[in-house]
């Protein structure tokens, strides 16, 4: 079976543009997390509150050509896929090969191009006026489509649209790719945008915090004044690639995709279930010929929901008991939901190369249904050499990406 490494990786978060800037963030304890005004008016919605990616000029970004047909979903995609690109330094002739494809996800598409279309379309009854690049903007899969087009890409594209799940997935998805030999190197991530009818959705599960007056204390995974989710927006991109074919070129591996774990819930599409969790993880270690005694972290997806956190740490304590290092990085960042896993990923994979575990923020006190994990809650140094990333959607979706040190040795 062919080694898979991760050889670049870019970032468009609630922190700015660049791998950088999301790292500078999460190290410094700060939180993106910030209050809507512009969500004021919208009657019924009770949770104004999001980790947007700050406003940037994309014009100056990106050529217009490839703007007409992308959404902010798409472009930050593309931003972090040109970041990426140039972190692996890899080639033109190397990315019209057909040997390099794309796998990204989302949830949706642009669900502000959306709004805009409707809008039209319902209050007016007529399609004049209606732009011919919309369709690309709102399509499931137009953030690898116009990322394709941008990096130029022969190779095979594929879409994960599975909400929070989607760019985990991705990154399972490209491994698999890579060790079939069906393709040598694989953009793998995903992408979403903040907007109210986002946050909406959740706020109508009675699952969105609504600390209005206090964005930065929320979300707050674990912890036992937690509220619910705060959506956040932004694109992780990780470049997967074969070790053979990443040591021919002499690129640099940052670390090693080892096992991937990917299993439906067919209990409930809404509610977390602990054994689906748990089989997820326990794939991932046995995709990887591991065993949950050699873990040296777990990072977790808790939201800050109060079902879904509990039934994490449950799941979590069936396979790797209490010993285990636990965190979660969703109260820097929020839930950028199909971006969460490559996001997240790239995070961990900066607090390997620096040896030290970034807590949970805003754990003050953890929840008793929580507390039985290894919670971490101050900036800990610790070698790590596997670590097990989890990533949980609803429709019952379950996936645990098993992540390694790279050793050129195996």
């Amino acid at each position: 079976m062919r080694r898979v490494v991760v050889t670049g990786a870019g970032a468009v978060s609630p922190f700015g543009i660049g791998r950088k800037k999301l790292l500078e963030g999460v190290l410094a304890g700060r939180s993106g997390v910030r209050f809507m005004p512009e969500w004021e008016d919208i009657d019924g919605l009770e949770s104004r509150i999001a980790a947007p990616v700050p406003p940037f000029d994309s014009r100056k970004m990106l050529p217009r050509k490839y703007r007409r047909t992308m959404g902010d979903m798409a472009m930050y995609a593309a931003l972090a896929a040109v970041e990426a690109r140039e972190d692996a330094g890899i080639g033109e002739d190397l990315m019209r090969s057909g040997r390099v494809g794309i796998v990204m996800g989302s949830t949706t598409g642009s669900p502000t191009i959306h709004e805009e279309f409707y809008s039209q379309f319902v209050c007016n009854g007529t399609i004049e006026g209606l732009r011919s690049g919309t369709f690309f903007k709102v399509m499931g899969h137009t953030c690898s489509a116009n990322t394709a087009q941008i990096l130029g890409l022969r190779g095979e594209q594929w879409s994960t649209v599975s909400a929070c799940t989607s760019s985990i997935q991705a990154m399972g998805l490209g491994c698999l790719l890579i060790r079939s030999g069906r393709q040598d190197v694989v953009f793998c991530g995903g992408a979403d945008e903040t907007h109210y009818t986002v946050t909406m959705v959740f706020d109508v599960l009675n699952a969105a915090s609504r600390r209005n007056n206090t964005p930065e204390t929320t979300p707050r995974p674990f912890d036992s004044r937690r509220d619910g989710v705060v959506c956040g927006a932004g694109s992780g991109v990780l470049i997967l690639e074969s070790l053979e074919h990443a040591l021919e070129r002499g690129a640099r591996p940052l670390v090693e995709i080892l096992g991937f774990g990917n299993c439906n819930d067919a209990s409930h599409i809404a509610n977390p279930g602990v054994e689906a969790m748990a089989r997820a993880m326990r794939l991932a270690l046995e995709d990887a010929g591991r065993n949950a005694s050699e873990l040296d972290y777990i990072n977790a997806h808790a939201t800050g929901t109060e079902s879904g956190d509990a039934a994490e740490a449950a799941a979590i304590n069936a396979v790797a008991g209490s010993h285990v290092p636990v965190s979660s990085f969703k109260g820097y960042i929020g839930h950028t939901l199909g971006a969460a896993g490559a996001l997240e990923t790239i995070i961990l994979a900066g607090m390997m190369e620096g040896g030290e575990i970034f807590p949970t923020l805003n754990l003050d006190e953890p929840d008793p249904a929580c507390r039985c994990v290894r919670h971490v809650q101050q900036k800990t140094g610790q070698r790590l050499d596997l670590v097990l990333k989890n990533n949980f959607a609803l429709g019952g979706v379950n996936s645990s990406l098993l992540i390694g040190r790279f050793r050129n040795g195996g």
